[in-house]
């Protein structure tokens, strides 16, 4: 840790940030947090709030190993530009050379009640700006329930045998018509794998954890880390009644429709744990070595990675990539807000990637920055050479991520 002076913060003003994280541990929100900050190669910030196991009484340390989720995202879209250094392909390569399965895709018209030939291929481009056409599969269209049937990314399943089964399902549009998050990045594993010659995950451990000392970053939690991963919780709401008695249930459209109080019964948050996996307590887990998802990590790991992005490709003499790569991948390719596995600040009202409305945000333009399904989010200010990052285990904590960002930029004093 660097005194905070040396490097433009108020120590003070840092201090702000632990009780306003205290108060979503102490009103049952979330289980605990992990918050860092870190300026000019200097750890400013570093933090644990509250549990990372409730049930057990184990509290988040600095080692906690989390599930980051879509957090791999980039971490993949870095593989790839290793091999596109190498002058394996270029960006607007077919994917198609290098995956014959994806020639001649279909694509459904816009209400999807027909299934036409693709007029463009999909690039290696389309893959890392989410624009290929590929969804996740989480809705009620038709595509989505194609997804479904087709039952991907079960353990064990070949990585190359799930990716060929997204060849037979049409596209959501043409490719580069428009920002659809799903499996794309998860081709890119797939397609890592191909050009590499080499396992994904064996090419992420040699040509990046290894040289970057990321120690307890991969696809598995080895027995003897099982006591440092982090449980997974989910907000549900409790409703508690007169007579004392209390019923739960998950989270509805009850909240929606303006049931959240209702006569005598008053709806409470409540934390549940969701990972109940049997394996938990008896040996290695293994998660699908997708790009897209499945990467577990630690705080001190992922911002090794964030640092050596933010110090143009380079960390403590390892050269991962060159300044000008790492400058293409946070250039606003799509949209002016999305870049090569990232979202980029492209003016001061960032587009939102749920909604697309306008959002003030605390960041410089050219900041970028993404997140993960169980609560994790990292963003990068080259223009203030920041690195933030807030390691969690639940869902919807997107107000917790908005009031951590803000409170690290108005500690700042230059």
């Amino acid at each position: 840790m660097t005194v905070p002076e040396a490097v433009g913060f108020s120590a003070e003003r840092l201090e702000r940030i632990r009780p306003i994280m205290q108060n979503y541990v102490d009103d049952g929100r979330i289980p605990g947090f992990l918050t860092v900050v870190a300026r000019r190669g200097k750890v400013v910030h570093f933090e644990t709030i509250g549990m990372q196991d409730i049930e057990n009484n184990k509290p988040i340390e600095a080692d906690t190993i989390f599930r980051i989720h879509s957090m791999s995202k980039p971490i993949t879209s870095v593989a790839v530009m290793i091999l596109y250094e190498e002058g394996h392909f270029q960006l607007d390569t077919p994917v198609s050379d290098f995956i014959p399965e994806f020639k001649n895709m279909k694509v459904y018209n816009g209400d999807q009640t027909e299934i036409l030939d693709a007029k463009k291929a999909v690039t290696i481009k389309h893959l890392l700006t989410h624009t290929a056409g590929f969804v996740y599969g989480w809705g009620k269209e038709s595509i989505d329930k194609r997804y479904r049937q087709a039952n991907l990314f079960q353990p064990g399943t070949p990585l190359g045998d799930t990716v060929k089964k997204l060849s037979d399902i049409p596209l959501a549009h043409e490719p580069g018509e428009k920002w659809t998050y799903g499996v794309s990045t998860d081709v890119l594993g797939y397609l890592v794998q191909v050009v590499s010659g080499m396992p994904f995950e064996e090419f992420l451990q040699a040509r990046l954890f290894e040289p970057l000392s990321m120690v307890d970053t991969a696809f598995s939690v080895p027995v003897e880390k099982l006591d440092r991963f982090a449980a997974v919780y989910q907000l549900t709401t409790q409703k508690a009644v007169k007579d004392g008695k209390e019923k739960e249930k998950k989270m509805d459209d009850d909240k929606d429709k303006g049931k959240g109080i209702k006569g005598d019964k008053k709806e409470k948050m409540k934390l549940e744990r969701v990972d109940k996996d049997p394996r938990l307590a008896s040996g290695e887990i293994r998660f699908f070595p997708g790009g897209g998802g499945g990467l577990v990590s630690t705080a001190p790991d992922y911002v090794r990675f964030c640092q050596m992005l933010l110090n143009g490709g380079e960390f403590e003499g390892v050269r991962i990539l060159k300044k000008e790569t790492v400058e293409l991948m946070r250039y606003p390719h799509h949209e002016g807000w999305f870049g090569l596995g990232f979202s980029v600040v492209n003016d001061k009202e960032s587009k939102d990637t749920d909604d697309k409305e306008p959002k003030d945000t605390p960041e410089s333009i050219g900041s970028y920055s993404w997140g993960g399904a169980a609560g994790t989010l990292f963003w990068i200010d080259p223009e203030k050479a920041l690195i933030g990052l807030l390691m969690t285990q639940v869902s919807d904590v997107s107000t917790s991520h908005d009031q951590f960002k803000v409170l690290t930029y108005e500690a700042l004093t230059e």
